[in-house]
């Protein structure tokens, strides 16, 4: 199994500060958010922090830029190679200051701390320290040139957060929560990594947030906490706003730092598929193929839902179920292995590649849910609401009507797959809009349809009954 590839359960941690809102930043819309400024004073020092969980993998993909914006060769970013490593550059008509981390960055299940400070108060070597998910400063990369100029292109004539205009357009693809751009402080240098975050008191070697809202952010900085939904630009510190431009209200999402939530894992996608918003879009060019969870679980009562949203052939299918690990291969549909439970959209329900009559038929824009219980063996599925074949997953051990019955071998994985379509999948934080809206019984999620007592896949979930 790949590194990183799932999260499994551990320690429950309950942090101080809860993050209750990120932004999801879907690189296919052009997605971006900017301030412009007016400032004339050289900026010599500054510090930017975020946290960020990564959609696309392998492709430059700019996180915070400022830059005179009609002369690219005054810029200054904050991004993502296309190798995968992190990169801070400062261009004043040529490379004053460029570092690029030998670390990698290619986890797409995690949440990443990342803090840069700026000083020019410093010898040149210490001019610009990059921290991330925590206090250790990062001195291992592949690029280093010290900083050697005499300002810091952020904020001049603007900012940009989700792209840099001046770095070719590479937009960002993925999450971002507690977006901070500090122009200086009151003391006159950069704040540091303990302003942002601590390390948790019972698992001292995890990162978490910590409030940050009664922080001096300086004349044109900024704090974004994507709190409203109707102005996702919004500066919570007080300042000018942002403009937001490609985000919508939808894009608002309750997968932070202080709560993962699951989405499709790229490490098992073929080359025909493409993964999108967020990672909770599943499209498919050719053949059969799979999208399952970063997440699996091990015990537990669990709910999700899937939106088939398109039809590009007349003979699509689609499926919705679950797989023990170790047989989730993106080629293995749901149903396809001995280990593998599925609901296809001709009303079949299917096992070790055998189909059997189930329910009903499902279309476009149909909201099918699938309900594992861990605890007692059994999965049932539904169709807007309605749990096929009569069953009741509230039954517990009697497991009535179960679409299957099973012994449970391991961790599972929960995924969709489709032929020449598109279908997205909600593990309770959704990429589409949801018209009634019902959060599992601790209060985590966001479905279509009530989930009887079961929870949406979440680390918070995870904690207490993973």
């Amino acid at each position: 199994m790949p590194i990183n590839s799932f999260i499994y359960p551990g320690a429950k941690v309950t942090p101080a500060y809860e993050v209750a809102n990120s932004c999801r930043f879907n690189d296919g819309d052009s997605p971006q958010a900017k301030k412009d400024t007016t400032s004339s004073d050289n900026i010599v020092d500054a510090t930017i922090s975020m946290w960020v969980k990564r959609g696309t993998l392998g492709t430059a993909q700019v996180l915070l830029a400022g830059n005179y914006k009609s002369n690219n060769n005054y810029y200054c970013s904050l991004s993502f190679t296309s190798g995968d490593a992190l990169s801070f550059k400062n261009y004043d008509n040529a490379t004053n200051c460029e570092l690029i981390t030998t670390r990698l960055f290619r986890d797409t299940s995690a949440w990443y701390f990342i803090c840069v400070e700026c000083d020019l108060s410093d010898a040149e070597a210490d001019r610009v320290k990059i921290y991330i998910n925590g206090t250790t400063r990062e001195t291992s990369f592949s690029t280093t040139t010290n900083m050697t100029g005499d300002q810091f292109l952020l904020g001049k004539s603007g900012y940009q957060v989700g792209v840099g205009a001046l770095q070719d357009a590479s937009y960002f693809d993925g999450y971002m929560a507690e977006v901070c751009y500090v122009d200086g402080n009151a003391a006159g240098s950069p704040l540091t990594p303990t302003s942002f975050g601590e390390f948790d008191e019972d698992s001292p070697t995890i990162w978490k947030p910590k409030d940050v809202s009664g922080l001096s952010f300086g004349a044109n900085g900024f704090y974004l906490d994507f709190e409203d939904s109707s102005n996702l630009g919004n500066d919570a510190n007080g300042g000018t706003d942002l403009t937001e431009s490609n985000l919508a209200a939808a894009d608002q999402a309750t997968d932070t730092p202080t709560n993962n939530f699951a989405t499709l894992n790229p490490l098992y996608k073929e080359t025909n598929v493409t993964f999108s918003e967020g990672n909770l879009q599943h499209t498919n060019a050719a053949s059969w193929e799979s999208g399952w969870s970063t997440i699996a679980v091990s015990s537990g009562k669990w709910y999700f839902e899937s939106k088939f949203t398109a039809v590009t052939e007349s003979s699509d299918n689609a499926f919705i179920g679950v797989c023990l690990v170790g047989e989730e291969d993106a080629l293995n549909l749901p149903g396809n292995s001995a280990n593998s439970y599925g609901y296809e959209n001709n009303g079949n329900k299917k096992n070790n590649s055998s189909g059997t009559s189930y329910g009903d038929t499902w279309t476009v824009d149909d909201i099918v849910g699938c309900y594992l219980d861990l605890d007692n063996g059994a999965i049932y599925f539904s169709k807007n609401g309605t749990v096929q074949a009569s069953g009741d997953p509230t039954s517990g051990a009697s497991k009535t009507n179960a679409a299957y019955t099973f012994t449970p071998a391991g961790a599972y994985v929960l995924g969709i797959s489709n032929y020449y379509g598109t279908q997205q999948v909600n593990y309770g934080n959704p990429a589409h809009s949801i018209s009634s809206g019902n959060a599992d019984d601790n209060g985590y999620g966001n479905f279509e349809y009530d989930e009887s007592g079961y929870y949406a896949l979440c680390t918070k979930n995870l904690a207490e009954y993973g």
